[in-house]
């Protein structure tokens, strides 16, 4: 891998808060494209068809049938972002996006899987699958999908708040689970 792209928990932040508060709204090309609620991603250093590229690539690379475009829009919107600040960025992910194929978006996810899985190796798709992890499942939008409720240590810790909300497991006796805290 060539670049690895970095992003601290401020620019993360920004990027998400940025996103859901300002950006979600239509006229922007990848708008066209989305299939859920009106939201929108201005792309300044690639071009919409890209972009729709992009967008098949990373819901490809994370599938999940249900999540909005929106959270994948996210992806997009951060590693336009990066493109525009990194030449050599930019142009990896243009010859990438290139070398997808124009009809690569509209194909069957099958088809799409079989593509990935030759170039998976490569720079390009292995800069778009860090991008996708660290980007997708680092939204408020993917939160709110998975069930996650976000850190705990702000609202008092996980011990107050569902620490053992584990309706799945079967209840431990109270002589083997040890000492509770404030208790002797």
């Amino acid at each position: 891998m060539e670049t690895l792209v970095r992003l601290d928990r401020r620019e993360m932040l920004k990027t998400a808060t940025g996103v859901l508060t300002g950006l979600v709204v239509a006229g922007s090309p990848l708008a066209l494209i989305a299939g859920g609620p009106a939201w929108a991603v201005d792309l300044g250093a690639l071009t919409s068809a890209e972009g729709a590229a992009l967008m098949a690539m990373v819901r490809t690379i994370a599938p999940h049938d249900k999540l909005e475009d929106a959270a994948y829009a996210l992806v997009i919107q951060a590693v336009d972002r990066e493109a525009a600040k990194d030449e050599g960025l930019r142009k990896m992910i243009r010859e990438g996006a290139a070398g997808l194929g124009a009809d690569f978006a509209g194909k069957a996810e099958s088809e799409r899987v079989e593509a990935l899985k030759k170039i998976e190796s490569g720079a390009f798709f292995q800069t778009m699958r860090i991008k996708t992890l660290l980007t997708l499942y680092a939204s408020p939008i993917a939160y709110a999908y998975f069930g996650y409720e976000g850190e705990a240590f702000s609202k008092g810790g996980y011990l107050y708040r569902g620490f053992n909300d584990l309706r799945w497991l079967a209840e431990v006796p109270a002589e083997d689970s040890g000492p509770m805290p404030g208790q002797r």
